[in-house]
This record gives C-alpha cells, structure tokens and sequence, in this order.
C-alpha cells in the first residue's frame, strides 16, 4: 500500500494512500466535526460541517470526501474554518426545532453537542422554523420533521442498507426535506419498522415510540402482576446506556436493576428461544421428512415478516409458522404461567425489553392474543428505553448485586442467547436438528462458517446421510438475494435464516445510539461468551423446556403447541389492506 505524507495543523503525519482527510486527522487524534458522515455508511457532503482549510486551494473543502496527497498541508481549525463551520451550524438551527431540553435526544444529540463545542450561545440568524405535523401513526417509529436537519443518513441506510427505499429527499434548496414515499405516513409506506433509520439520526428526528410511562403506570398499579422478559442481544448492550464498555456482558445486573424498578418477575427470552428451537426444528423435520415447502425461512424477525408481506408476499409458504421467542413467551405468559400462579390472565401486564423496534409492531398484530381481545405483550421497551427507566430511577447500576432470572423461565442453554447475533438462530437450529435426526452429538458445537458480518454466509450438515445446504443472511438488501431465489425456484438451501438488521438483533434498532460495525462485532463477541460460559448449549436439553411439554404442551408441534406457539401471515401487498 503506498502510503503520503501531509502536514495536519503543523504536525508531519503519514498515512495509506486514499484515506481522507477526515479519517487521516482522526487516526493522529484530531477531530473534525460531522454531522451527515457516519462511520459504515456512504460520503455524502451534503452537511459541509467537516470543512478544512487546504493550502493552494480557493475555498474550503470537506474532510470526509476529499483524499489525502502528498505533500498536503491542512488546517481543521483556522479561524476561517471555525467561522465557516459555526455559521453552517448556526444556519441549522435558524430551521430547527430548539426545545432542545424536552427532545427525546436531549444531551445525546450530536446537534446540540457540536453548537455547545462551536460556543453558539446565540444565533447571529432569524429563525425561519415553520412547524410540520409529525408522523406518528405507527406503534414503533415517530418522525418528526421539524427536527430534521437534512443529513441524508435515514435515507442512506434505508436505501443503500436495506434497499427498502421508504424515506428519499424531495423538494429544491430551502425547501428539501426527508420524507417517506410519496409524504405518505411510515405505515402506510411499506415501511419494515426496522429502526435503522431511528438509530443513524443524529437529532432526533426519527425516534421510537416512547412507551415507558405505559410501564410506569403498570407498575405503580397494585392490582397488576408485571412481569418483563428479556432479548438476549440486551445483555450485551444495555451497558452502554449506563457508561460501561460496549460489549460488557451485564445479565445479572440488569436483572437486580429491574427487580428495583419494580418488576414482579424478570424472565429470560432466551427460554422461548429455545422453545423456538424445539418447535422449528421439529419443523423443518416435518417439512423434509413429509414433502414439506422448501426452503424453510425463519419467522422470529418481525422486521423480516413485515418486508416477506409487503415485498414477497408470494413466498409466505416457505416461512416457519413458529411466533417468535417474544411472542412464544407472550402467549406463555397469558396461558400456561396464570394457571401455574393462580392469577387471572388479566391482571398480568407483559413488558418485553427489546434490541427492537419492529417488536412493538408485532405486539400489536392481532393474531397474536391468546383469548382473542387482550394482547399477550401488553408493552415493548427498546434498550434505550430500559437504560432511560434505570437513570430516571436513578439506580448506580456499576454496584448492584448480581441476581438470577426467575423461574419457570429462568433456565436458559447458550442456543437461546446467540439468537442475538447474526447466523445465531440457525446454528443453535443446527445444534438440535443434527443430534434429533442422527441420534448422536455434534462433534463441536461451534459453527463458526454462520458467524460474521458477511452479508450472506452458508454450510452444509449431514442430517442421516443426506448433505443439507443451509443460508443466513442479515440486511433487507441480503434477504432481497435469497427471496428472489426462493421466488424464482433457484434456492439450493433447505433452511434460510433471514435478520432485518445489520449484525442482527444486537445491531437493532432499538439498540444503543452510535452503533457501527466495530461495536456489532464487540457486542458479538461479547454474545458468543456468554454462550460458550453456559452449562448448557443445546435447547433441546433445557429442562425446563423439556418439563413445559411434559406437564403443559405434551409435545412440539402438537394441538396446544400450534395453538399457542404458531402463527400466520398475511398478504400485505395490496396498499389498501395497510391504511
């Protein structure tokens, strides 16, 4: 690789030929201001936060589209450039909603921490804000435009992330503003929910729906049982909203702070993954052994869902009827856990505490209600969400104690918990499969060929003989790849585990702000741990699992398991079937 020599602000440096300025300042510890440059996503010049000072040339120039060349001499703050740099910001805010002290996003928000470093205690513009209503009518994302700055980041991730295209730039100059196709509402947009959008922003401009005074309110009601469940990908991310290091492996903690928050019991979502695991797996048996629609797809992303019904909705056969683990342990929670506590169903009130926004949208599905009128999952929390009740109760959560999860679904295998990283969902599929069909243990149980941030990986395992071709992939844009193949009848795989978001669920939406690719790989590192520290790793010796069908379910796939455990899907296509 050749590598150039430049000056940034008298100081001689060298770096990798083709690194921009931006990047090249910071790998010399000095930061340029950005505000539409997002590390993972594509360059786009459009915010001109990031302009430098080149000697030689007329006008200033932005550090994170213009390549380093020999012999460059920079300067990333002239008083030219600072003057430049706070009359952009300045500008910004002459068009911007600034009850910055209310905004969801307050001291989070990259806007308001660049105006603080620029010292913009006044702004030299008029305002020319003129308020927008905001959209709002969807149970998982509000946008609200008079907080958009015009970034491009949505659309970037939306377009070229998840190949989606919901949101896209409309109007000239002044009039620019971001909006979902057609100035349609999210919901009515074919939108997936997904939340990437929500989790580039860097105002808060697109947010999820802020459900915590619903749990607040739960809690605070003595006639109600509240119980919360838990996602795996949390307890590698919750840590960053209460300043541990990303990836920090904090299941015992965030058990103990929930239990101070109030919560009557706090459950693992990693048991009804494993659940999961039993009833799709038997599945995918069935599906082989009987003559069964091949490929199989996963169904426990409900982004994924939401995109297979608007976008594929030809191929809904080919997807396991299984709910997800959180709906799994919703319709538990109003069936079989009442019974054994002696409580009416109704006066259980279920929180989910998710890497996701989807997973509010999925709450909501009417099909998934086990008497039909009350929802099993009575409120989805984001991580963000939960990491806002642990401050707003203001626990010190670096010194709480450890505690367990509650039983009866307390006990978890290391399947459930690599459900939170990309490719974790089949293998843990893998593990169970291969031992049920061949009647034997699996060598290793580490498939480390399905693990990674490449867009779609694959394996192939022995199942009695015969060798099965399985695929994962993670992106809107990858599960495009395979769902056309599946479409066109060109699939070679028998097993397809699809992920909306990037990472998969410990890359969510709901997941902590500033994730990148460097922190998906940490926080699955971190879920790998977790799995290879667990007594047990195989879901289909979780016994407590394997007492639910004794004493309950009787078996998978079995009268009450389809019952409670399944689900269908619908044809969404058709534009007026959504509003």
């Amino acid at each position: 690789m050749k590598m150039v020599n430049l000056i940034i602000n008298n100081v001689k440096v060298t770096v990798e030929e083709n690194t921009s300025i931006l990047k090249a300042a910071k790998k010399f510890n000095m930061n340029i201001p950005t505000l539409c440059y997002y590390e993972d996503l594509g360059i786009k010049s459009d915010c001109r936060v990031c302009v430098v000072q080149v000697e030689g040339k007329k006008g200033l120039v932005s550090s994170c589209s213009t390549p380093v060349s020999e012999g460059m001499v920079v300067y990333t703050n002239s008083a030219r450039v600072l003057n430049a740099r706070k009359t952009i910001v300045e500008l910004i805010l002459s068009n911007h909603d600034v009850k910055c002290t209310t905004c969801i996003k307050n001291m989070r928000c990259e806007l308001q921490n660049l105006a603080k470093n620029l010292g913009i205690d006044e702004n030299r513009f008029p305002s020319v804000f003129e308020r927008q209503p905001i959209d709002d009518n969807n149970p998982s994302i509000v946008r609200d435009p008079n907080l958009c700055i015009k970034c491009g980041r949505c659309v970037d991730v939306c377009n070229n992330v998840q190949g989606t295209s919901v949101l896209a730039f409309y109007g000239r100059g002044h009039e620019t503003r971001v909006s979902a196709v057609f100035d349609e509402h999210l919901s009515d947009a074919f939108c997936t929910l997904c939340g990437q959008c929500a989790s580039v922003c860097p105002v808060g401009a697109i947010t999820e729906k802020d459900d915590t005074d619903l749990v607040w309110k739960a809690l605070a009601d003595p006639n109600k049982h509240v119980i919360v469940q838990v996602a795996p990908a949390v307890r590698v991310s919750l840590g960053e909203e209460v300043g541990q290091k990303i990836g920090t492996i904090v299941t015992g903690k965030m058990v103990s702070a929930m239990k101070i928050l109030g919560f009557d019991q706090v459950f693992d979502t990693d048991f009804t993954a494993d659940l999961t695991i039993l009833e799709e797996g038997n599945e995918l048996i069935h599906r082989i052994t009987n003559g069964g629609v091949l490929p199989m797809m996963t169904s426990c992303c409900p982004g994924w869902i939401n995109f297979a019904e608007t976008r594929y909705p030809d191929i809904l056969d080919h997807i396991s009827s299984c709910k997800s683990p959180q709906q799994m342990f919703g319709s538990l929670a109003k069936s079989f856990y009442p019974q054994k506590i002696g409580l009416d169903p109704k006066d259980i009130f279920v929180v989910s505490v998710m890497p996701c926004t989807a997973k509010k949208y999925e709450a909501k599905r009417t099909e998934m209600s086990v008497d039909g009128e009350n929802p099993d999952i009575d409120v989805v929390l984001t991580t963000r969400e939960l990491g806002k009740m642990i401050k707003q109760m203001g626990i010190d959560f670096e010194n709480l104690d450890e505690k367990p999860f509650d039983s009866p679904f307390g006990i978890t295998t290391g399947a459930g918990a690599i459900f939170g990283a990309t490719g974790g969902v089949m293998e843990a599929a893998i593990r169970t499969v291969y031992e049920v069909v061949n009647k034997k243990p699996l060598e290793s149980l580490d498939f480390k060929e399905l693990r990674g941030l490449e867009g779609i990986k694959e394996a192939e395992i022995n199942l009695n003989g015969t060798m099965v071709k399985v695929a994962v992939a993670h992106t809107l844009s990858m599960a495009k790849v395979l769902s056309e193949q599946v479409r066109n009848g060109t699939s070679p795989y028998t097993f397809i585990e699809i992920m909306t978001c990037p990472g998969g669920c410990i890359g969510g939406g709901g997941q902590p702000y500033g994730t990148t690719n460097k922190t998906r790989l940490d926080r699955i590192s971190a879920i790998y741990e977790v799995d290879a520290g667990m007594p047990l790793r195989k879901s289909h010796e979780n016994p407590e699992v394997l007492a639910l069908y004794k004493d309950f379910l009787k078996e998978p796939l079995g009268k009450l398991s389809h019952h409670l455990l399944h689900t269908y899907y619908h044809n969404r296509n058709n534009k007026s079937q959504t509003r």
